[in-house]
């Protein structure tokens, strides 16, 4: 059976136009402006909806296994879809770690046989995913990884992290690198700038990230490894970034919205506002938008970190750090960015949440013919106010709550399958 989406604004090769697209066999047969009806066809009329490639989150915490009272891959990928998502892909903060081929096998069954939507694992760096120590089993992992993190912990030494650099170029998948110094963070837990200042919080400084990014783009310079760069929230990063594609290192980052949409000066006094790292400065998330507009940053991403309710429910200086944000990351990022500010178009809004994730990391799928049917249904004027309560992730701290919205996905299909439906 083949679905036919009619009368649709579909994105294709950078542009939007009035269209029908076809999807047979599970992938994108055509797109044209008129595709006439054949019998038996699912006909979906999607008139004043947008169809979009699918969302690729290159960085999300599906806790399973190890920690299923936060999120489980099912949960997680339910939540996934519902935000638009046709594939992400998992850190390995778990337990047992993705440091060896039996423990990956554990989380690859979990992943085959609960899944919404396609998972692809990282490999850690470190054995136990640690940041130090022994090294992982790069060649043995790599056929099943997108590539290697430690994320949480940064590879505190510069020789280790060569050697690991080396070792995993040979695979060819890059390095993902959670970018701290620990002798910098002094005990801090949120942004070290005016609100810390003025409600007597311990504050992270930017050097903390920047420090060590700068001596990883000059490891991967020397190395020739691909490196990608996690969560950048500071205006020194980006700057050492931009300075270091113009010479060619092979260098790609991400940042999440809360960094482009929010300042230290809207904290609140809740567990929700914790991440790491922070959210920063009026002048680091200046920098940061001006970056996803020169291509410095290239792409967007949720760092969803789902806890239990009770682990965020102490405040700023005792909650564990993360928030969630895959059934929410679209909605304010298009609301905010694209419809209210108009800093962003939809076409740069796809290219960062859509195409660059896939381009570094390999990953099919979009709304060109001949490829994986993994498209997400936009209805622009869809109004609604953000509630953790109707989250389908287990997690519930968003520093979006009680955000009013335009624009939200009402389908989501991956591989030609519907993942998700909006009801009404």
């Amino acid at each position: 059976m083949r679905t036919l989406f009619k009368g649709a604004q579909v994105y294709r090769q950078g542009a939007f136009s009035l269209s029908d697209l076809s999807i047979r066999k599970g992938k994108v047969e055509a797109v044209e402006p008129v595709i006439s009806p054949r019998p038996g066809d699912r006909v979906i009329d999607v008139s004043n909806c947008i169809i979009i490639p699918g969302l690729v989150d290159v960085h999300v915490h599906l806790r399973e296994p190890g920690f299923v009272y936060k999120e489980t891959i099912e949960t997680g990928t339910r939540a996934a879809a519902r935000g638009g998502y046709t594939t992400v892909c998992a850190m390995p903060n778990l337990s047992p770690a993705p440091d060896t081929m039996k423990n990956l096998k554990v989380q690859l069954d979990i992943i085959k046989k609960t899944a919404k939507i396609p998972v692809i694992p990282y490999g850690c760096i470190t054995m136990g995913q640690k940041g130090r120590g022994e090294l992982a089993d790069f060649g043995a992992l790599a056929p099943y990884v997108c590539g290697f993190s430690d994320d949480g912990r940064g590879v505190q030494d510069e020789e280790l992290m060569e050697l690991a650099m080396l070792a995993v170029k040979k695979t060819g998948k890059p390095i993902v690198a959670h970018c701290e110094d620990e002798t910098l963070l002094r005990g801090g837990y949120i942004h070290d700038g005016p609100y810390a200042r003025l409600h007597g919080h311990a504050g992270i400084c930017s050097e903390s990230e920047t420090a060590q990014v700068k001596r990883d783009l000059k490891l991967a310079a020397q190395t020739g490894c691909p490196y990608h760069v996690c969560h950048v929230s500071a205006k020194e990063t980006v700057a050492a970034i931009r300075e270091a594609k113009k010479a060619g290192v092979n260098v790609t980052c991400e940042t999440g919205p809360h960094y482009l949409l929010l300042t230290d000066m809207d904290l609140q006094e809740d567990g929700r506002f914790k991440m790491n790292p922070p959210i920063r400065e009026t002048a680091d998330r200046d920098a940061l938008i001006e970056s996803i507009l020169d291509g410095t940053i290239d792409m967007i991403v949720t760092d969803h970190a789902p806890h239990s309710e009770d682990e965020k429910a102490k405040g700023l200086e005792g909650s564990l750090m993360g928030v969630v944000g895959l059934e929410c990351a679209f909605r304010v990022m298009y609301d905010r960015l694209v419809r209210d500010q108009k800093v962003l178009s939809l076409e740069k809004l796809v290219e960062l949440m859509c195409l660059n994730p896939r381009k570094r990391f390999g990953i099919e799928g979009g709304t060109e013919p001949g490829q994986r049917a993994d498209i997400a249904v936009i209805d622009p004027n869809k109004t609604g106010v953000i509630d953790p309560d109707e989250f389908y992730s287990m997690g519930r701290a968003t520093p979006f709550e009680g955000w009013e919205t335009t624009g939200d996905v009402v389908m989501t299909m991956a591989g030609g399958s519907v993942v998700w439906e909006a009801k009404n």
